[in-house]
């Protein structure tokens, strides 16, 4: 496999939704356009509620077009215009249910030239266990030992077809079922029932389905003669939404494959993030996350189409550091995620030393491991990927202290004590110390790889436990999502931990010392000390930073010996 094309440049990029700042996209340009963030960032990622999305704040993707309520065309050539390149999300595993496709399986059935584009759960499983009166196969054991839902219970989805069969379709991530309310004159359209009684049942159902009952569950009481008939009713006006796993031996999704990265192209796409890549190769018995060999084929079939639109992938996973996920990839040609970066920073600020950061460096450039990497963005800061380089105590002391600082730990779906990440602004999560949220920036433009940039980081943003609280149930990751008013956002511009931070930025992005076929050393330091060096053609760039007191300083020289740069 070919490996990842040089022209990819390693400066800052900034990581925002569409609406994070002002509400739109052209909100966003407009702060960018601010004289102090002029040529900051080379590229710009944008999360995928930019496209026609539903749930799960855009990662349940309807289609690829772009979402009219947050950005335009025109926005994007005014990014094209600023020399901002674009990385966008591409979700391999599954589509949006309100998807075309599924629609389309929907009001056609088994017509549907679409049948196969989703993967059928009882088709899957056909030969491979007992079918249950609910309507579904439950697998036997030998076949799902190996697989991990991350859910309770199966994967599944009931969807109605149009002759009123149940059909279960595979769904790994979210759903949701809604019954409409009913009233009396429905009712009699199906049922040889009186208005009054109607009008009575009518308000029976729907008190109960406003409690979340289903209608199998409902109790009819005097009106058990109309039982069938109103279930009936409701099941067929049912609504769902949901992310349903494509099949990917059909062609039809191969072909939707090479649309969408065409598409993703024609925006301006420089980078795309696989979300979700792991899940999507699929066979009864073996593991249905990163199955051996489908992941390497499904990324190779993918990578031979994104060559053709000129994209470098990203494929995006959490695992942990002793699985060697991440020298896997990087070994194959790809560029990955430093999902270590966060946790091993706070992790050197509590005890003091580069011993682990500096042995994830050299690991880096040791077994060439090109990496995007960042301090926080929008999901959390992770956990599970530390297993193996932080001992299990250090990891401990990392929750703790994030958690002393108001953030939240979520476990790995559900599992009680497997910790997966813990959700908090990156500047809380510092104990919102500006000298370490500032050393925390330094050392990461000083890392290998592309240095992405959370808006919120950037502008020291708070955890923000309002927001949890209006999200309800799961809302957790809402700490660090706050959404900004843009004369608010520009006036942050004015802090001080903001403008130093906006001053290493440029630096790292318009020195010519830094990139991935640039030279860094580690020099020699006591372990309270991290002191790196890069250089390119003529130009130096050394780092110092005291991991105890916090500080810091950068000395930059170009080709002809002069300081040019000095912090």
């Amino acid at each position: 496999m070919n490996e990842n094309k040089s022209i990819i440049k390693s400066g800052p990029m900034l990581n925002a939704y569409p609406d994070s700042i002002g509400g739109t996209l052209d909100d966003i340009i407009k702060f960018l356009s601010k004289d102090e963030l002029e040529n900051t960032f080379q590229s710009f990622y944008i999360l995928p509620s930019v496209f026609n999305t539903d749930l799960d704040r855009g990662f349940s993707v309807i289609d690829y077009n772009l979402n009219k309520m947050y950005a335009s065309k025109e926005n994007l050539i005014e990014l094209e215009k600023m020399n901002i390149a674009l990385k966008f999300d591409f979700v391999l595993n599954h589509s949006s249910v309100l998807s075309s496709q599924f629609q389309d399986i929907l009001k056609n059935g088994e017509n549907s030239k679409y049948k196969e584009f989703f993967i059928q759960w009882n088709q899957f499983w056909d030969g491979c266990g007992e079918i249950t009166k609910e309507g579904y196969i439950q697998p036997d054991a030998e076949y799902i030992k190996d697989m991990f839902f991350r859910k309770p219970g199966l994967p599944i989805l009931m969807v109605r077809m149009p002759d009123g069969k149940e059909v279960p379709y595979w769904n790994t991530f979210y759903q949701e079922v809604k019954y409409e309310k009913i009233d009396a004159q429905d009712l009699m359209k199906v049922s040889n029932i009186q208005y009054v009684s109607a009008n009575r049942l009518a308000e029976v159902v729907n008190t109960a389905i406003g409690e979340g009952k289903k209608p199998v569950e409902i109790e009819f009481w005097k009106f058990k003669e109309y039982q069938k008939e109103t279930i009936d009713l409701l099941e067929s006006r049912r609504k769902y939404l949901g992310q349903m796993d494509l099949n990917i031996k059909s062609p039809l999704v191969w072909e939707f494959y090479e649309d969408t990265l065409k598409k993703l192209s024609g925006y301006g796409a420089e980078i795309i993030r696989l979300d979700a890549f792991a899940y999507a190769p699929k066979e009864p018995g073996l593991p249905n996350f990163l199955n051996d060999p489908g992941t390497w084929n499904l990324l190779g079939r993918v990578k031979d189409l994104a060559d053709k639109y000129d994209l470098t992938l990203l494929p995006e996973i959490h695992s942990k550091y002793e699985d060697k996920m991440h020298e896997k990839l990087a070994s194959k040609g790809y560029l990955t995620y430093d999902f270590f970066l966060p946790g091993l920073i706070i992790d050197a600020f509590e005890r003091n030393t580069n011993e682990v950061l500096v042995k994830w460096i050299k690991d880096m450039l040791e077994k060439d491991i090109k990496v995007v990497n960042m301090l926080g963005c929008h999901d959390g800061i992770p956990l599970l990927d530390l297993k193996g380089l932080l001992a299990e105590e250090q990891i401990q002391v990392l929750i703790d202290t994030v958690v002393e600082r108001g953030g939240f730990v979520k476990d790995l779906h559900g599992e009680k004590n497997m910790y997966y990440q813990v959700n908090a602004t990156y500047y809380s999560a510092l104990g919102e110390d500006d000298a370490k949220l500032l050393l925390a920036r330094a050392i990461q433009i000083f890392m290998p790889g592309k240095p992405q940039v959370w808006y919120l980081d950037l502008l020291a943003g708070k955890n923000d436990h309002d927001a949890v609280k209006n999200a309800g149930a799961g809302g957790h990751k809402e700490i660090n999502r706050t959404n900004l008013q843009l004369e608010d956002a520009c006036n942050e511009l004015g802090k001080d931990v903001v403008l130093e931070q906006l001053s290493l930025l440029k630096f790292r992005n318009n020195f010519p010392a830094f990139g991935f076929d640039a030279k860094l050393e580690i020099l020699e330091s006591k372990s309270e000390l991290l002191k790196l060096q890069w250089k390119n053609n003529g130009c130096i760039a050394t780092f110092e930073a005291n991991l105890k007191k916090h500080t810091f300083n950068i000395v930059a020289t170009d080709e002809k010996g002069d300081v040019v740069y000095n912090f």
